[in-house]
């Protein structure tokens, strides 16, 4: 019935659609399986794609050619780039979804790729032989060989959902949880922990007083995710925000003897910066009020997502604090929030490409690692689908270092530091973000897509018409020197320093009050400079001119650093021989296995001493 598989992918949320396409561009014959094929790419929580350092990373997953930024342009509502208030290595697009069409996209993605299989069962148990994974067995008794096998779970694996004193086993509200898998791991050695996450209530939008909210629209002229010709919006749908009140707190309040998180009866630990509602008004007893985003789901749905109310009170104390929100007074609840429970498995079990160190060719990814966030499972997918096809073909393992990606962070966070709480990335754990903004993601990667196999030529040839112009602009601005007569008025306009003798429009941009917008929009004759080359490239060219010192400092931080990262430690060293570690630089050295001195280094527990003997042991 089932020919062998190179990919087995279990799950299809973010992460295992992802890591399917992935390694199904590249060449491999996957299998795909997923509890429900009507769920596919859920967008279980908010139907949101991108914000702080998340948006980064889904340029990252596009310029790489993987295909979450394509369906969020596809699919979205509304698109904001945020932080602009900030320098550009803060600047992150967001956009609002249609979370039927998102769903209903991907589907259409990978049903028209040839390599992508599907089958609707539950993989209760992993076929193991000779330390490798080599398929897995449904819950229908079926077994279904591979050469490799991704484990993306998701909220699944033994999944407990909590509403107020009620709890019942799901890995999302209508859908069972998944069993056998975590059983089966932790008896071959794994390690497994609990955590925890929420949702919010869906609301009937023609409930809602919008006048008493404040509008949220998008930005007016909306920029897009992917760096292929997928169109910008031509109309968006408005968020609005509200807050919460005294009322709100005392009504939520009245809950709390039957709150499953102050009881005890959940365990795992929750996501720290997407706290519950009822968390956030003990943990900030001082603050009157919370605020409330009020997001529709979607194009032509009246569905309304109550972001900041995330909650897993009884569903009675959930509707009457709801009714107590400015705008909600006479709101009528789809459906009751709810926290979920779910097994997970430290990820410092893994090497850099995301296979357990115990089991060769089997793959974690998502949430079954400790994260949050739809991005954070979709660059994990889209890694390990990747090097599972790597290790298949028998090629070289495909690893993004700290100083080429948010994606590359982040693993080697997991990896090195593991998390005790749901994972979600921020630009401060990114020490060269100069280096990793959103606006230049397809310079970075695109030509490390292509080499493997994944982005197409014409996404790298596009890259190169990038560089290629925003060289030329370089090249323009800084050649081109303009006036105190032809530019003075324009400056004094735009608040800064006139001129007394002739300079460089370049030299002109390394003011903070200057962009090339502002000058283009005031001087005609800076306007023309630009008029031949497409705003991507200009920005592009505005931004290395602007912050080059600043560029040029990091990128000697990287070379510094890149010398402990190429000192390779051999697989299989033997940490007990070198009696000069200490004790626990040892036990961290021997459970994480680093492939580099570098990564070594970032090991939470061993300390730079523990570094200097592991380098004067290997002859360094």
């Amino acid at each position: 019935m089932f020919q062998e598989y190179d990919v087995i992918v279990v799950g299809a949320g973010h992460a295992g659609c992802e890591a399917a396409a992935a390694a199904a561009t590249m060449g491999s014959k996957v299998l795909l399986i997923t509890m429900n094929m009507h769920t596919i790419a859920q967008m279980s929580c908010n139907p949101a794609m991108g914000g702080v350092a998340k948006g980064q990373i889904v340029r990252e997953i596009d310029a790489l050619g993987g295909q979450s930024g394509i369906v969020s342009d596809k699919t979205m509502i509304q698109f904001r780039m945020l932080n602009l208030s900030k320098g550009p290595a803060m600047w992150s697009p967001r956009c609002q979804s249609d979370r039927a069409l998102f769903a209903t996209e991907w589907r259409n993605i990978l049903e028209n790729n040839p390599n992508v299989d599907f089958w609707q069962d539950t993989a209760k148990e992993l076929i193991i032989e000779n330390g490798a994974a080599r398929g897995v067995k449904t819950s229908l008794g079926i077994e279904i060989k591979s050469k490799s096998v991704v484990l993306t779970n998701g909220t699944f694996l033994n999944g407990l959902i909590h509403i107020g004193e009620k709890n019942f086993g799901g890995g999302r509200t209508g859908e069972k949880s998944a069993t056998g898998l975590t059983e089966q791991l932790v008896q071959l050695g794994f390690e497994a922990g609990r955590m925890k996450t929420g949702t919010p209530p869906r609301v009937d939008g023609r409930s809602l007083d919008y006048s008493k909210m404040e509008e949220q629209p998008g930005d007016e002229k909306p920029a897009k995710f992917s760096y292929t010709d997928t169109k910008p919006l031509a109309k968006q749908r408005s968020c609005w925000i509200t807050y919460t009140n005294q009322e709100v707190h005392d009504v939520l309040k009245t809950g709390f003897e039957k709150s499953p998180m102050f009881s005890g009866r959940i365990k795992g630990l929750g996501p720290r910066y997407c706290p519950s509602v009822e968390d956030k008004i003990n943990r900030f007893a001082d603050k009157d009020r919370h605020q409330i985003f009020v997001e529709p789901e979607g194009w032509d749905t009246v569905e309304v997502y109550v972001n900041g109310f995330s909650t897993s009170l009884p569903e009675d104390v959930q509707y009457a604090a709801l009714r107590k929100i400015p705008g909600f007074e006479n709101a009528k609840m789809f459906r009751p929030g709810y926290a979920i429970e779910y097994d997970y498995f430290p990820p410092t079990q893994l090497k850099s490409t995301l296979e357990t160190h115990l089991i060769k060719n089997l793959f974690f990814a998502g949430q079954i690692n400790g994260t949050t966030g739809y991005e954070e499972a979709a660059c994990q997918g889209l890694m390990a689908g990747i090097n599972a096809h790597q290790n298949v073909n028998e090629l070289e393992p495909f690893v993004l270092k700290r100083s080429e990606a948010y994606i590359g962070v982040l693993i080697d966070d997991l990896i090195n530091k593991g998390t005790e709480e749901p994972y979600r990335m921020f630009t401060s754990r990114a020490e060269y973000r100069t280096l990793l903004r959103q606006d230049n993601a397809d310079i970075r990667l695109t030509q490390k897509g292509y080499e493997i196999g994944l982005a197409s030529q014409d996404r790298l040839d596009a890259v190169h018409k990038k560089q290629q112009e925003v060289t030329a602009i370089i090249s323009t601005l800084s050649s081109n020197k303009v006036t105190p007569e032809e530019i003075n008025d324009t400056l004094e306009s735009l608040g800064t320093a006139q001129l007394r003798e002739k300079v460089a429009v370049a030299q002109l941009l390394k003011r903070p009050q200057i962009s090339i917008e502002k000058l283009a929009e005031h001087s005609p004759i800076i306007a023309d400079l630009i008029k031949d080359f497409s705003l991507e490239s200009v920005q592009q060219a505005e931004i290395n001119l602007k912050y080059d010192s600043y560029i040029e400092k990091e990128m000697l931080l990287v070379e510094k650093m890149n010398k402990l990262e190429n000192l390779s430690i051999i697989e299989n060293f033997n940490y007990d021989v070198v009696t000069s570690l200490s004790f626990e630089g040892r036990e961290k050295l021997k459970r994480t296995r680093p492939a580099t001195i570098g990564q070594a280094s970032r090991i939470s527990g061993v300390s730079p001493s523990d570094i200097s003997v592991l380098m004067l042991y290997i002859g360094r």
